[in-house]
Parts: structure tokens; C-alpha cells; sequence
């Protein structure tokens, strides 16, 4: 305990998984966003600025760690809060185009999971071959009722590009819960930046006497 440090190592957001996948699907969203939602709405702004706090968030949290843990607590559900957020915006563009929300255990999100994709180029290519297929997945299971698009029918990119950011936001909301977890379990069993203090100076009391 005497070698405990008053402000602990702190900050590392780079290496979170969840903040890895949080930028990922800002980016994602921003492309996203430039193709298909007019640029003067309201939407697209919002959108954005809800990807963004989803990121910014998980590194001010990470941040404040070193300090507070409520506040690491605080931001980090700030994080899963906005990407919340993002997800109904997403599921409202494919409501109000009449596009489908493909369920949870289509097999379609268990391709791009397991694709592992490391920025939003892989998504888009992932994206991009998806739609070549007719919307069909490469893997055995659901997802194979979306048709190709054609001269009379409507490109399905919007549907495949919205549930492709859909499928990431729940994989980084999930780690995010886990985080949250995490971080209430050490918190308790630990404490915080005014714990390590008293421990600190009860420590230099009995070390003088």
C-alpha cells in the first residue's frame, strides 16, 4: 500500500476496444451521412455530433480515470448513451424509407463481426461486396431476402450501409456496458481518488510513528 500513487496510470483510451470501434463508427457515420442525408438537416448534424460524443466521451472518461472514477463512469455512459442515440437515428432512416431492420440474428450481422474490420474503408468494401452479392450473405443462416437493385428497383446500398453501422453500434455499445461494469466493480472495491488519499495519509501517519 505504500507504494499505491495518489494519481494512478490513467489515460490509454487508444488501446480500448470500445474506443477503437466508437471512432470506427463515427467514421463510418460521417460517410455515411455525406451520401445519404442532406447535408442543411437537422439529422445530419445530429447524427454526427452523436458518432462524435460517442467517441469523445470514452477519452475524456479515460481521462478523468486518473481522478475521479465517477467521472470515468459518468462520461463513459455519456459514450454508450450517445451511440444510443445514433442507433434510433439509424433506425429511423430505414423506417421512414420503408427499408428493413435486420434482426439480430441475421446472418448478415455475423459477417461483418467476423470480418473484423479495422476503419471504415473495410466497411464500406464489406458493404460494397454485400450489395454485389444481391444483399445475400456469404454465410449459411438468415439474410438472404434482399434482392439486387436494378434499373426498376432502388439501390439497396442505403439499406446495407445503415444496418452495416447499425451491427458496430451494438458490438461498441456492448463493450461499453461491459466497461461500465468494470469500472462499478473497482470503483466499489477500491474506491476513488479521495479513498487513495485517506489510505496515503493513514499509511505516512503509522510510518512515523
Amino acid at each position: 500500500m505504500a507504494d499505491e500513487p495518489l494519481i494512478p496510470s490513467h489515460g490509454g483510451y487508444r488501446r480500448l476496444k470500445s474506443f477503437q470501434l466508437a471512432q470506427m463508427v463515427y467514421d463510418v457515420t460521417v460517410r455515411f451521412c455525406d451520401r445519404y442525408v442532406e447535408k442543411c438537416s437537422r439529422t445530419y448534424d445530429q447524427m454526427i455530433q452523436a458518432a462524435r460524443s460517442g467517441v469523445q466521451n470514452i477519452v475524456e472518461g479515460s481521462q478523468a480515470s486518473g481522478t475521479s472514477r465517477k467521472m470515468e463512469m459518468k462520461l463513459t455512459n455519456v459514450a454508450r448513451a450517445s451511440l444510443e442515440e445514433l442507433r434510433m437515428d439509424y433506425e429511423d432512416f430505414l423506417r421512414h424509407r420503408h427499408l428493413p431492420i435486420w434482426d439480430r440474428e441475421d446472418s448478415r450481422r455475423a459477417e461483418l463481426i467476423e470480418r473484423r474490420c479495422k476503419n471504415a474503408g473495410d466497411v464500406a468494401q464489406w458493404v460494397r461486396e454485400l450489395h454485389d452479392r444481391g444483399g445475400r450473405s456469404g454465410l449459411s443462416g438468415h439474410g438472404e431476402t434482399t434482392v439486387s437493385s436494378t434499373p426498376s428497383t432502388p439501390s439497396i446500398y442505403p439499406e446495407i450501409a445503415a444496418n452495416a453501422a447499425l451491427t458496430l453500434i451494438a458490438v461498441a455499445s456492448g463493450l461499453l456496458d461491459r466497461q461500465l461494469k468494470a469500472q462499478a466493480r473497482a470503483f466499489a472495491e477500491e474506491g476513488g481518488f479521495t479513498e487513495r488519499l485517506y489510505r496515503m495519509r493513514s499509511q505516512r501517519r503509522q510510518d512515523k510513528k
